[in-house]
């Protein structure tokens, strides 16, 4: 069980982890700064989408040499996805209960 929080396996995934939400986190705030923001704002919005893409794309290629014997894009970035959508999830929920426990006092 103490191996499991070493190694360069899983300091290789942990940074994997990190550099997809970068890129998911570039993505999506990028297409919202994008779509609401004005003159300048919809530039920037539209180079954090580009530059989201392409950290997720050289993400998957060195991924792909650095650790063959995984699918990176099936195990990592699609997993980062699942856990980030659950956490959101999970944040609404926690946030709409606070709510409605403070709107009833």
């Amino acid at each position: 069980m103490a191996y499991m929080f070493g190694g360069w396996f899983n300091s290789l995934i942990f940074a994997f982890v990190i550099w997809a939400l970068l890129a998911i986190t570039m993505v999506i705030l990028g297409a919202l700064t994008a779509y609401f923001g004005s003159g300048k704002s919809r530039m920037v919005g539209g180079l954090l989408v580009v530059g989201g893409l392409v950290v997720g794309v050289v993400e998957i290629y060195v991924g792909h040499f650095l650790m063959p014997s995984i699918h990176l894009l099936q195990n990592v970035v699609l997993g980062t996805v699942f856990y980030v959508v659950a956490a959101v999830i999970g944040v609404v929920i926690g946030l709409l209960i606070f709510l409605g426990a403070i709107m009833k006092t």
